[in-house]
């Protein structure tokens, strides 16, 4: 928590979002508590949403949720709805500070965005081969999962 937030009495509210398509892939070994800590660290969280497609395992919904994770299921692109309700969630002020867990270049626009409005970005990529250079450099923070 930072001086400022300390002074004002509260801790940065935490908003994470997880691309899970992108992220819960073969080749990473991505673990929900592992994210749900790296939330955490970053403050109390105030959204946690998981984003799946139509094809996503029964077994993987049943885990997220089981963490805490809001599992939010669409027939279409989920990048689309995981920028908009991430938008949505910046200009509303339901958090501090943004976690986008994903490889995906398409959410630098709203990594900027967030930090445009002031608050702080984390970029959390899958594993090296999963990072994206363009959303580490577009948050204030990054983090490479093994």
């Amino acid at each position: 928590m930072g001086l400022l937030d300390r002074l004002r009495g509260r801790a940065r509210r935490v908003g994470i979002f997880v691309d899970g398509p992108n992220v819960f892939r073969s080749e990473f070994d991505v673990d929900l508590d592992d994210l749900r800590e790296i939330a955490r660290e970053e403050g109390p969280v105030a959204v946690s949403r998981v984003y799946v497609d139509e094809n996503a395992s029964a077994g993987l919904i049943q885990a997220a949720e089981a963490r805490g994770f809001e599992v939010v299921t669409t027939s279409g692109d989920v990048d689309v709805k995981l920028a908009v309700d991430a938008v949505e969630g910046v200009t509303a002020g339901q958090f501090d500070t943004l976690v986008v867990v994903s490889r995906d270049t398409d959410f630098k626009p709203v990594l900027e965005t967030a930090a445009k409005r002031g608050l702080r970005t984390v970029a959390v990529a899958p594993g090296v081969h999963g990072r994206s250079d363009a959303l580490r450099n577009a948050a204030n923070d990054e983090i490479t999962l093994e």
